[in-house]
């Protein structure tokens, strides 16, 4: 009698129909992945932008009324803000007055058709501040949110 090792074809079958059924589970799961960390880098620019423009206030008693590579400072939204948005990411700043602004943040990376697709943030009074980044009144001052 012979001594033969290995396996049959039918059990090398059940082991690759077992591990199509796994990955036709997981891959949907992992699917919108890179759209999480888009939005999650939408969200830190917001909390970032927060802290540059509470320095502009700091130095100039009002806030930028835009962003670039280097701090101009000016008052009535004629200084900029040194901020740079993570790759990819576009910040519109709307500037308001000495007591308040709003942004928000978008990526192309990020489909329109996708939810949550853009994220904004305002500081100052909420009835004021929070329309221009399409925000409701309702919404915590200085906390991104996406929509």
């Amino acid at each position: 009698m012979q001594n033969r090792k290995g396996f049959t074809l039918i059990e090398l079958l059940i082991v690759v129909v077992i591990i199509g059924i796994l990955a036709a589970i997981a891959i949907p799961k992992f699917a919108n992945t890179k759209e999480k960390a888009v939005v999650a880098s939408m969200k830190s620019d917001l909390r970032n932008l927060v802290t540059t423009q509470e320095a502009f206030f700091s130095d100039n008693q009002d806030y930028a009324g835009t962003l670039g590579a280097a701090q101009a400072n000016g008052v009535g939204g004629a200084g900029t803000a040194a901020f740079t948005p993570s790759s990819g990411n576009a910040i519109v700043l709307n500037y308001t007055d000495a007591a308040g602004w709003s942004a928000t943040a978008t990526n192309p990376a990020v489909p329109a058709t996708s939810v949550p697709h853009t994220c904004g943030i305002f500081v100052g009074d909420a009835a004021t501040y929070s329309g221009g980044a399409g925000l409701a009144a309702t919404d915590i001052e200085g906390a991104p949110k996406c929509y």
